[in-house]
């Protein structure tokens, strides 16, 4: 999928920081060239600074129950996964804005890739492998980064979030990222728009 058709965007920030945040301003700009070329376009947004529930024991004996033999606890337990994955199924795009914490992504996103990720769901396992179940759309991967070059030896996020896509069908991850933020912010904050010009040019007149 392109940009092309786009009616819903699913916006997702996991920055602790809810001011300041480097990830959330420049997906703040993702979110308005998307809405400039597509005004009709919904935005539904995800803030996990909020929190997330992490699976546990029973969250895990509930997802591996067949649906129709769950109890009422097992179906609430499910409850968050199954909203996430309902959400990410009915977007045509998806920004996700994230800051590396120590060299990877923030616990709350960790969360949040164990609900989406389901066996029968948003994958499958084959005689060739694992295989995505979900349709494919642009995931503009909005990331800041303090110290970190992106595409390192030490960049255990950007790599591992484009994994996790592409596990569920979702190749197509753009990846908008401000780094080494801590050196020099603007110079870090100039090369994400650069990296954004790609995928969504600002019309010449707006420059």
């Amino acid at each position: 999928m392109n940009n092309e058709g786009i009616q819903r965007i699913l916006r997702i920030d996991s920055s602790a920081r809810r001011t300041d945040s480097v990830s959330r301003a420049i997906g703040d700009e993702v979110v308005r060239r998307l809405r400039r070329a597509h005004p009709e376009a919904e935005v539904e947004t995800v803030d996990l600074a909020d929190g997330l529930s992490h699976i546990d024991d029973q969250w895990v004996t509930a997802n591996f129950t067949a649906q129709d033999e769950r109890t009422l606890e097992q179906v609430s337990r499910l409850s968050t996964s199954d909203a996430a994955i309902a959400a990410l199924k009915a977007a045509d795009a998806v920004v996700l804005t994230a800051p590396i914490y120590n060299f990877s992504v923030p616990s709350v996103l960790r969360a949040w890739i164990d609900h989406i990720c389901r066996a029968g769901l948003t994958f499958r396992y084959t005689e060739d492998g694992p295989q995505g179940l979900l349709e494919d759309r642009p995931v503009y991967l909005v990331m800041a980064s303090g110290g970190v070059p992106f595409g390192s030896p030490v960049d255990f996020a950007s790599g591992y979030l484009k994994q996790v896509f592409g596990f569920v069908g979702i190749d197509d991850v753009r990846l908008v990222g401000a780094e080494r933020v801590a050196t020099d912010l603007d110079a870090a904050t100039r090369g994400a728009l650069a990296e954004l010009e790609r995928w969504l040019p600002e019309p010449a007149h707006a420059a």
